[in-house]
């Protein structure tokens, strides 16, 4: 095991903006000091394409679950297939799954029956999750707590509430991930989140296409420019980046412990 290369805890290189170059960028990984890439579904149609991902790399796992903006399209069908892939070898987490009030504000509950259930699955099948929260941060705090998801293993991805917040969550276990907005010039709360964080608790991730740090804000992102993302916690934290990434390798291999 390297732990001094870069564990890549969040991707979707499933996505279309990958379809023009998508084997020539992810077969440059190793050569790059990329060990691991955990590969997260969002929506239904994006389950199969992910462990298609995950079976034709040895270094791509598959984290198999339904973005909370796509839940209108779950049934008991698709969550018997999730709850199956679960069973495979490269399936490394239950994810993404969660509660988004700020796309989608008029199907609450449905949101968190299945945020519920995916917990449940997740806990069922010993695999961690992948949380995905945004602007509904009491309801994910109330479900993550009632359901005992720290004790099942659990991150939050592309952490953006607050300080205070971060304490509840970091007090169940959880970790966090770290993206590309940490290096915004905006991202002041996320600063001050980062420097109350423990690095036991800190994972480096992409969620690309999405959120390419500076210099590269605004374009695709992608798992090689996860080295700015390691500079900028290395520049919080007063550590080398070198030492920021083997920490967040070895943190990633103990939630994802199905990885090899």
């Amino acid at each position: 095991m390297n732990t001094e290369m870069i564990f890549e805890t969040h991707a979707h290189y499933d996505d279309s903006a990958f379809d023009d170059d998508r084997d020539a960028l992810l077969s440059s990984f190793p050569e790059n000091g990329i060990c691991c890439v955990i590969n997260a579904s969002s929506s239904v149609d994006s389950i199969e394409k992910t462990m298609e991902l995950a079976k034709k790399y040895p270094f791509i796992y598959a984290a198999t679950g339904v973005h909370p903006d796509d839940v209108g399209n779950m049934n008991e069908d698709v969550f018997k297939r999730i709850s199956a892939l679960c069973d495979d070898e490269k399936t490394a987490a239950v994810g993404e799954v969660g509660l988004d009030y700020y796309w989608h504000d008029d199907n609450k509950e449905e949101q968190r029956t299945w945020f519920e259930r995916f917990i449940g699955l997740a806990g069922d099948k010993g695999l961690p999750l992948i949380i995905h929260s945004r602007d509904a941060a009491e309801d994910t705090l109330n479900i993550v707590k009632g359901s005992h998801a720290g004790d099942i293993g659990a991150v939050m991805h592309c952490y953006s509430y607050s300080r205070e917040m971060a304490k509840l969550f970091l007090d169940m276990g959880l970790y966090f991930g770290i993206g590309g907005v940490a290096t915004f010039k905006n991202a002041r709360k996320l600063v001050e989140t980062l420097e109350y964080i423990p690095m036991s608790n800190i994972l480096l991730e992409t969620d690309c296409p999405y959120l390419a740090p500076v210099p590269y804000r605004g374009k695709r992102n992608c798992s090689l420019y996860i080295p700015y993302v390691a500079e900028r916690v290395a520049q919080i934290k007063d550590i080398s980046a070198d030492e920021v990434i083997r920490i967040t390798n070895e943190n990633a291999r103990r939630l994802f412990t199905k990885v090899k």
